[in-house]
């Protein structure tokens, strides 16, 4: 019997964006959930209802990231939308963050997932999944793509178009590695 597919879900986006990574590539399952401090079962289930959705190969195993693309572009601000909260102590995101920062001037506005080991204050935005601002202080690459899909999430459009592109980049490396 085939698993029904009841939507995605905000963890399925960090686990597809942490297989884009380099290191991501090669990675099995449980050693995905070990990098991510996501359950194995739930990366299991995650890969299911990405393959259901067109969002990796019937293997499991590789992104489509044409797909993936769309999906981050035109339906992340809707699926898992963004209200930003109050000002606390947290790890810097969207445009607060590199790659975006350096290529924009948002003034004094700053933007951070509430993390205990935070070095900036700013408004709260909630991360896609709990263990985000922790697994993403051991990736570089991973914190990235994450800083790149919060910025699609609540961005304005320059911003968004600067994400866009570093998506699209990120996209062309890794279809460039899988040939």
């Amino acid at each position: 019997m085939t698993k029904k597919h009841n939507g995605m879900r905000p963890q399925d986006v960090v686990i597809l964006l942490k297989k884009l990574t380099t290191s991501g590539k090669c990675l099995m399952n449980k050693d995905i959930a070990a990098s991510l401090l996501i359950s194995p079962s739930e990366v299991s289930d995650a890969m299911e209802r990405c393959r259901i959705a067109g969002l990796v190969d019937n293997q499991k195993s590789v992104v489509n990231t044409l797909a993936l693309q769309d999906f981050l572009v035109s339906g992340l601000r809707y699926v898992f939308p963004v209200q930003p909260g109050a000002i606390v102590r947290g790890m810097p995101t969207a445009v607060s963050a590199s790659p975006i920062k350096e290529q924009i001037s948002v003034g004094n506005e700053n933007f951070v997932w509430p993390y205990k080991n935070g070095t900036m204050r700013g408004q709260a935005i909630l991360p896609l999944y709990a263990t985000v601002p922790e697994a993403a202080s051991n990736d570089d690459e991973l914190y990235r793509l994450l800083v790149v899909a919060e910025t699609l999430r609540m961005g304005r459009t320059r911003e968004r178009t600067i994400a866009i592109e570093e998506l699209r980049k990120a996209c062309e490396a890794y279809g460039a590695e899988q040939h």
